[in-house]
């Protein structure tokens, strides 16, 4: 179960982590929309999983390779944010959340058995 603590540091890195997509990596990611979902923290504060989903998610390969080659430069920007809220800054590792895509899939499904009962 995370602590409070967790939960805050994860906000906060959520917030920031998007702000960086945003300014300083929009450029590698245009004609694309990611978006940070959700950011699980580590007990000990030392390590970030973040979830971005991908629009369109064809390109969520592409993304994904962008994110780990920029890990360093989104862990510095990150850090020149929280250097006064945390002693020291978590690792980054970017994971793809495909729960959209599945939703969307799951829907089609759906209208499409509709349809042939129809």
């Amino acid at each position: 179960m995370d602590n409070n603590r967790q939960q805050k540091i994860a906000r906060q890195i959520q917030r920031d982590v998007a702000e960086i997509f945003q300014r300083e990596l929009a450029a590698d990611l245009r004609g694309t929309l990611v978006t940070v979902t959700t950011v699980r923290m580590s007990p000990d504060l030392a390590y970030a999983k973040i979830y971005v989903s991908v629009f369109p998610f064809e390109r969520a390969a592409a993304v994904m390779q962008t994110l780990e080659a920029q890990t360093r430069t989104v862990r510095g920007a990150l850090g020149n944010r929280m250097r006064n809220q945390v002693k020291s800054i978590p690792e980054l590792q970017f994971f793809i959340d495909d729960s959209l895509e599945y939703i969307e899939n799951i829907d089609s499904l759906l209208h499409e058995e509709d349809r042939h009962e129809k």
